[in-house]
Order: structure tokens, then sequence, then C-alpha cells
């Protein structure tokens, strides 16, 4: 989905599609008044992506109730247009400051708190599930060999999670703890970005900021005061080498469906895909 197919599904769910862009990756997001709106990929032939923009709209309910900060719905349902579920939120303040990684931790630490939500039911973090929907998309534009090695690594540690014994209780997560997915308004900190929500293993939020500081160059003195702030460091746990490898190996399929249109995209992927072969845990890798 490129910006000009967003804008046209903007259109057909009745918003004006000269709505300002914000974000374009797994949702293009559009500032409208004071309304911001996610508009997601056609879900006519993957229908989990239409429940997945249904359950965050019911989250922020949820959050609301529960005493978590966060953003908040506009509408109570997503929208439907041309295949697209659209989704309508209030729009945040300004943010007072970048947020920083102690910014996630007391989030976390309420969330990782709640009980699994009675009203509708939360899904497994599948951290795995669109690798081959990502490699579909890449197609011809990346290696046949790389994409047959991420499916391998894919299966590998999809059972190696699996086996997994946690040392949190399990329960309510994020999905996809990052600074970015936080906002610091003139109130404080709130959580933004819902649609990875899950009911698992808490570890996969903190395994997120671990490998942060590892590949994405994550400044380790911030990384220590999130550890200090939530109250321990995941790396401490036996399994954290297994949500990491499954984590790059969902990075990498990710960053190949963009091959495809984007050079830079298709550099960095063949880059981290040489990263994995070479059991290389320190290569940098790159936004592009």
């Amino acid at each position: 989905m490129d910006e000009m197919r967003a804008r046209e599904v903007l259109t057909a769910a009745g918003l004006p599609g000269s709505a300002e862009l914000i974000a374009l990756g797994e949702n293009a997001v559009f500032a409208a008044g004071d309304l911001v709106v996610k508009v997601g990929r056609d879900a006519t032939g993957h229908p989990e992506l239409r429940a997945r923009a249904e359950r965050e709209v019911a989250l922020a309910d949820w959050l609301a109730a529960s005493g978590v900060p966060a953003v908040r719905a506009a509408e109570r349902a997503a929208r439907l247009a041309e295949g697209h579920p659209v989704t309508l939120w209030h729009r945040l303040p300004e943010a007072v400051r970048p947020a920083e990684p102690r910014d996630l931790a007391p989030l976390l630490s309420l969330v990782h708190a709640l009980p699994v939500p009675t009203d509708f039911t939360l899904p497994r973090r599948e951290l795995l599930g669109g690798v081959e929907r990502w490699l579909t998309l890449a197609g011809d534009a990346i290696d046949p060999a790389d994409a047959e090695y991420l499916r391998e690594r894919r299966d590998g540690f999809a059972a190696a999670a699996a086996a997994l014994v946690p040392h949190l209780p399990p329960g309510p997560i994020h999905g996809d703890a990052l600074p970015r997915n936080v906002h610091v308004g003139p109130d404080g900190p709130v959580l933004v970005d819902l649609e990875t929500f899950s009911a698992d293993l808490r570890e996969h939020d903190l395994v997120v900021l671990a490998l942060s500081r590892d590949r994405y160059g994550l400044d380790p003195a911030a990384y220590d005061a999130f550890t200090d702030a939530y109250g321990w460091d995941v790396r401490e746990w036996e399994g954290c080498a297994v949500l990491r490898g499954a984590r790059e190996t969902a990075s990498c399929a990710w960053v190949s469906q963009h091959a495809p249109a984007n050079p830079k995209a298709l550099a960095e992927f063949r880059r981290r895909v040489a990263s994995l072969r070479e059991g290389d845990p320190e290569v940098r890798w790159y936004p592009f």
C-alpha cells in the first residue's frame, strides 16, 4: 500500500483525502483535524487484519477502564473501505519531548499487572505470523534462498518459543514495546499503537529493547534506565536468545516486503540476512 492508495481509501471511508500523512508503514496514518486516522492494508484476503483493527479499538476502551494511559478511539468500530480497515482516534496533544526507554517501563508495568480482558479475546503474540505474507509480498525481488532460510528460521524459533518456561507470569502485553510507541504529552507518557496487544509471555515486551540495544544502536545507559525502572533485565533469562532470534527473523521478513519498490530496503534486507547467516549478533541494523 502506497500513499496514493491510502488516500483513495480515506476518501472511500468518507474522510478527507487531503489529510496530512504522518506515517506510512504497516498502516498509513493521517492527521485530520482533531483526529488521527489509521488505514490498514487490504484485508480482503487477510481477514485477520480487519479483526486486528476491531480488537485495537476494543483495547483502547479496556485500557481506559483499567486506568492505563493510552490513545483513545474516536469511534467504537472500524470502518471498512474498499477492503481496508479504517480506525479513528482522538489526536493527542503535542509532545513535550521525545519518549525515552525509561518512559516505557512504568507503562509496561501497568499493562503487565492486568488480568486478561473478559469482553474480548487477546491473541497469542504471533511474532512470526506475518513472515509468510511479507516474503510473498517480496516476491522475486529477494533471493529465493534467503526467503527459504527465513522460513526455516521461523519454523525453528516457533518450536523453540513454544517450549519456553517464562520467568514472569504470562498475560497481557503491548507486543511492540518501543519508545516510538509512547507519546509524552503535557500529562505524561501514554501508550500508542495498540494493534500488537496480545496475551503471552511478558518477556516479549522486554526483549524488544534488549534487541534495540544490540542491533539498533540504543544507548546502553538508556537501556539500563529502562531495566532499572521496570525492575528486571530480561537478558538474565535463559529464554531471551530464543525470543530475540524470533524477533530478528520477523524483522528481516518485514523489511523484505518493501524490497520490490525500495532499493534501500533491499540492501538492508540483504545486510540483515547476512548477519544472521554469519551468526554475528552485533552487526548494526538500520532503518531505510
